[in-house]
């Protein structure tokens, strides 16, 4: 048995790691796309390191395109078994593709734009709407906490990760031979206090464990002073400089927890009026699939619903849907607060809010999450003086700001409580992925001192052999 990383590796995105059996039955831990990586990502998307056609299962952690975005390509590419995730992880994943072929599709259209003016040939999207719409027939859901079997001598277990609605740890139960071994993989790990979200769960021992590490070197600030820190930016921008205050967002996740912590303050009266834009399409579905499914809510925020039945909503919210209404933003005048799509602002409207406001002091732009170093997000939050858009560049005049209490990855501490229901010295060897590179290096001293003896930091497509 073997294990072979080809995606986030050394990296945080493009998540795919596929374990082969001694059988030749080749299973795979998610299937994401590479975002963020300059000049790189697109030589990364175009290639997997494997054959679609001889993956068997596809075992989905949950619906972020850094996990699932390559799945419409894997079918493409000749992929035809079965993609098992979570319910809710199905859903999202649904929205979520289709909404990335879009998005490919119009940015393809205006790169062709400016490439056919200069001779060059057409540039090709990964995939199309049509090719995300052929992943739905595959999905098979699993409920969490209940061993599934695949078929004989391969077992699965999903737990909940706490991460996003739906996300979960997938742990495998392999029997060859007599032998039964056990690999975990921590799909994303979330946060033990997280405002919406269910505490990560604990799981059976494992032979062989996946994690990430995303933050596997820092803390975060505590999440409960999210609101506060958010008013604070609202007071300074829209109050006191009567400017836009524009964040960019992932349409999962991070835009839920905006709006449940703009409601907390509109109860308390803060908002004053103001109004606040969601310029996404997609994050209006995706709020409505989280809401589908408060069997992922933690007791809090299930408590507090029965008192404010819908948490995510406020007098003064709009979610703009067309082009049309998204450009419209651009007019208003008063201040207000804008937020969109994506959260390292690679892509989507955000790019063009930013476009539109960046050479303005008066506003703000705010990263609310994690940024790849390369993305124009890390730039922003890097305070750079000027960054390169569409193309162009542009200076930036507008105030640029972090809040790092929101993040829905785990920090070490909350990583290192997910593994403490582990004995280390069960554990053969411990694969630390998705990360940045020297973030991994720290986690693996971290973890080496927590009494795990085989940590191994792998390189983009290195095989590592399974007992």
């Amino acid at each position: 048995m073997k294990i072979a990383f080809h995606g986030a590796a050394r990296t945080v995105t493009g998540s795919k790691h596929l374990l082969t059996l001694n059988n030749g039955r080749n299973i795979l831990f998610d299937c994401g796309l590479f975002q963020g990586l300059g000049k790189q990502t697109d030589e990364l998307n175009a290639s997997f390191g494997f054959e679609a056609a001889a993956v068997d299962y596809v075992l989905l952690s949950h619906a972020h395109i850094d996990h699932s975005g390559l799945l419409p390509k894997l079918v493409k590419d000749g992929f035809k078994g079965k993609i098992f995730c979570t319910p809710a992880t199905k859903d999202l994943a649904t929205i979520l593709l289709l909404d990335s072929a879009e998005i490919q599709r119009d940015d393809t259209k205006f790169i062709n734009k400016k490439r056919a003016r200069t001779g060059l040939p057409p540039y090709e999207p990964l995939y199309t709407p049509e090719d995300a719409e052929s992943v739905s027939p595959l999905f098979e859901t699993i409920e969490y906490n209940n061993w599934f079997t695949i078929e004989p001598g391969l077992d699965v277990m999903y737990s909940d990760a706490g991460h996003i609605i739906g996300s979960a740890a997938v742990h495998v139960r392999i029997t060859e031979n007599g032998k039964t071994t056990q690999v975990s993989f921590s799909g994303d790990v979330g946060r033990y206090r997280d405002i919406i979200l269910r505490s990560p769960d604990v799981f059976p021992q494992a032979d062989y464990i996946v994690i990430e590490s995303t933050y596997g070197d820092s803390l975060h600030e505590d999440v409960f002073d999210s609101p506060d820190l958010l008013y604070g930016w609202i007071k300074k921008t829209c109050f006191e400089k009567k400017g836009k205050l524009i964040i960019p967002a992932f349409s999962v996740g991070r835009t839920q927890e905006l709006l449940y912590f703009l409601n907390l303050l509109f109860n308390e009266r803060r908002l004053l009026g103001t109004k606040v834009y969601v310029d996404s399409p997609l994050s209006k579905e995706a709020t409505e699939v989280v809401k589908s499914h408060p069997e992922n809510f933690n007791k809090r925020l299930r408590k507090l619903m029965e008192i404010d039945y819908d948490p995510f909503a406020f007098d003064g919210l709009q979610f703009t849907k067309t082009v049309e209404e998204s450009k419209q933003l651009n007019e208003i005048a008063e201040p207000c607060i804008i937020i969109s799509a994506s959260g390292m602002a690679d892509a989507g409207r955000i790019k063009h809010h930013i476009v539109n406001n960046i050479g303005d002091s008066r506003n703000t732009i705010l990263m609310v999450g994690y940024c790849e170093p390369n993305s124009l997000g890390a730039k922003l939050g890097n305070k750079a003086p000027e960054v390169k858009i569409f193309g162009e560049y542009y200076k930036v005049r507008a105030e640029t700001g972090v809040m790092r209490s929101m993040s829905a990855h785990g920090d070490y501490n909350d990583l290192s409580q997910f593994l403490s229901c582990q004995s280390p010295a069960s554990v053969k060897k411990l694969f630390v992925v998705h990360g940045e590179y020297n973030v991994q290096l720290e986690f693996q001293k971290r973890l080496e001192k927590k009494g795990f003896k085989n940590v191994i930091v792998p390189a983009m497509h290195h095989v590592e052999m399974l007992e």
